[in-house]
């Protein structure tokens, strides 16, 4: 695996490294030595699996309030999407920073995404899935949000969703924190 740096601190695109023969591919998606080796913490308490059959379905972006902040490890393992980050965190030195990826089986690689940063994405394709490997459980009274095209991001998505949960598209317009 290879850890590429992004805008957001503690984001990383994980490139993977399969090895190939007759048979097909195999790739490690995760090992908590290797990321811990790459200066990243996380130990996954839950998997999830969301399927998405229609084109422009728009998920996010979403977050846990502390103390169940959650890292997440994403990968798209059928279809494609956009997938990005914001990064919610007043203290960090990227605070409003944002990450949009495309992420497909094709392309062999996930998002690393720290605890702190809002998540969400687009489904580029029918029938889009997508995994993700999350540092702590769901936290019904910790859920929360942003707005998807909240000016206070202004996230450049390929296109307007088609289908967007009612909570998602009527989040309250985001109030930076002043330093």
């Amino acid at each position: 695996m290879k850890f590429n740096p992004t805008a957001i601190d503690g984001a990383f695109i994980v490139d993977l490294a399969p090895a190939r023969d007759a048979r097909g591919s195999f790739a490690r998606v995760f090992c908590e030595n290797v990321f811990a080796e790459a200066g990243v913490a996380l130990r996954p308490v839950q998997v999830n699996l969301s399927k998405n059959p229609l084109v422009g379905t728009l998920r996010g972006l979403h977050f846990q309030n502390e103390p169940h902040g959650e890292a997440k490890l994403v990968q798209c393992v059928r279809g494609r999407i956009f997938d990005v980050a914001v990064d919610l965190r007043p203290q960090s030195p990227t605070y409003l920073a944002i990450v949009g990826i495309e992420l497909s089986p094709d392309a062999e690689r996930l998002f690393h995404i720290p605890a702190g940063c809002a998540h969400g994405y687009l489904t580029l394709e029918p029938e889009s899935d997508v995994l993700y490997q999350v540092s702590a459980a769901y936290a019904p009274s910790a859920a929360s949000g942003v707005r998807w095209d909240d000016p206070a991001f202004g996230i450049a998505w390929p296109m307007a969703p088609v289908s967007i949960a009612d909570r998602d598209a009527h989040y309250p317009d985001y109030v930076p924190v002043a330093g």
